[in-house]
């Protein structure tokens, strides 16, 4: 089986963003979690970020999502 190097497949930026929040601020220094699924990546391709550093960005595969314990249902408000 091929290997996919997600950092190499190009993000569009007009995805929807979803968020989670730790729910300790509730303003708008609240830190929150990011995430962006990619369409048509073979695997699957989801994109997590933090709203405290723009640009930094973490990329997995749908299984490797998983395996993280990482479930995207929790990121329900879109920015």
């Amino acid at each position: 089986m091929e290997r996919i190097d997600l950092y190499e497949i190009k993000v569009s930026p007009e995805l929807t963003v979803f968020k989670a929040c730790g729910g300790n601020q509730q303003s708008e220094h609240e830190t929150c979690a990011t995430l962006r699924e990619v369409p048509g990546v073979l695997g699957g391709l989801w994109v997590m970020g933090d709203t405290k550093r723009p640009g930094a960005e973490l990329r997995f595969s749908t299984a490797e999502l998983a395996a993280a314990g990482i479930d995207p249902a929790r990121f329900d408000t879109a920015v």
